[in-house]
């Protein structure tokens, strides 16, 4: 065989030997890409996002879009050629596998705390956007989870509404855990609750849950020496009406911000875009105060490849999301529900110059 054929063979057959290496070579990396986009005014899978049963509502037009993003799953690893292609795509970010998965927390886990985060989102939302529009909402103490294992476990459930212990009522959660370490490790604590069946029932039927009992929970020592139960005391609304939001397969607290403006604007005559196509993304709490997501990079691509012509941008992340900017998509930073009506405002009078933007730096 002539000298140049060997070397064109040998040559080849060590790039195939690197191609492969490549393939089969795992690397401690996740993907992210920009995920879908739906519209909180509209439809998702032929259902409404947003039902608002027992007050009067408007059909609004425009876009009041929130934006997701898409990662690999907790349990798969990329491969060298993967996370090279990731690292060269201008649509993707490949980022530490355990920036998403944190090493101690199993994918199912991750999974179940992202489910939680975006209820309490969208309870957050509700709060905010009731409160904007100067409708009362009423506020009680719950059980927000129980301790595998712990001395509540079976005893109290996510859901009971705790209105005493020991005799003494509760306003706030952390009137719970203050009553609770008052006791020494071993002694009984009585909680006056009511379960969260009764709560459901009570509700179904348009009614305020009334029927309570006790329930006495031996207390245990904890790490740091203090009385525990083995629960976490928080707080939970009440409305004056129902407000669905119907959105599955979505995880994450970052759509607090879009599912509020979306429910004050089916609460409300007119337009909040004034027919304009509008994105966004941001964390809400119930004075309505955004806070820093995640991806926003994605979330900006996957906005612009919508249609969208406004992206409201948590202030937290406007640097990061000024940086690499789709060129149609003004960002508009927002701190709070009010920047952001303010500035829905200006868009749809037309009056976009005075927006503030979002800038690299």
């Amino acid at each position: 065989m002539p000298r140049r054929t060997a070397t064109m063979l040998t040559s080849t057959l060590l790039l195939i030997a690197v191609l492969c290496a490549a393939v089969l070579i795992r690397v401690p990396y996740a993907e992210m890409s920009p995920g879908p986009t739906v519209n909180t005014l509209g439809e998702h899978d032929g259902e409404p996002v947003l039902s608002i049963k027992g007050r009067k509502t408007y059909e609004p037009s425009g876009h009041l879009n929130m934006t997701t993003v898409r990662v690999t799953g907790a349990d798969y690893r990329m491969n060298l050629v993967e996370a090279v292609h990731g690292w060269l795509a201008d649509d993707s970010a490949v980022v530490p596998h355990d920036t998403l998965y944190p090493d101690d927390r199993s994918a199912e886990e991750v999974r179940e705390e992202n489910a939680e985060e975006f209820t309490q989102s969208l309870e957050s939302a509700k709060v905010a956007a009731l409160r904007e529009l100067d409708v009362p909402v009423g506020e009680r103490v719950v059980v927000s989870s129980v301790v595998r294992g712990g001395p509540a476990e079976d005893r109290l459930h996510a859901g009971d509404v705790i209105t005493a212990v020991d005799g003494e009522a509760v306003e706030e959660p952390g009137d719970v855990a203050e009553l609770v370490t008052e006791h020494e490790p071993g002694q009984k604590v009585v909680f006056t609750v009511v379960p969260a069946k009764a709560v459901k029932a009570a509700e179904k039927a348009g009614e305020q849950p009334t029927v309570s009992r006790e329930v006495t929970v031996t207390t245990e020592r904890a790490d740091d020496g203090r009385a525990v139960v083995g629960i976490r005391a928080g707080l939970d609304h009440t409305f004056p009406f129902e407000i669905d939001i119907e959105l599955a397969d979505v995880g994450g607290p970052s759509a607090g911000l879009m599912f509020a403006l979306g429910i004050m604007d089916k609460l409300t005559p007119g337009d909040l875009t004034g027919g304009e196509f509008v994105a966004g993304t941001g964390t809400i709490d119930g004075e309505g105060r955004v806070g820093p997501i995640g991806g926003v990079e994605m979330k900006t691509i996957a906005a612009r490849d919508k249609g969208a012509e406004y992206f409201l941008t948590p202030e937290d992340n406007c640097a990061t999301a000024a940086r690499d900017a789709p060129e149609s998509l003004t960002l508009v930073r927002v701190g709070t529900i009010d920047d952001a009506l303010e500035a829905l405002e200006a868009i749809r009078g037309g009056k976009t110059a005075g927006l503030p933007r979002c800038a690299a730096g």
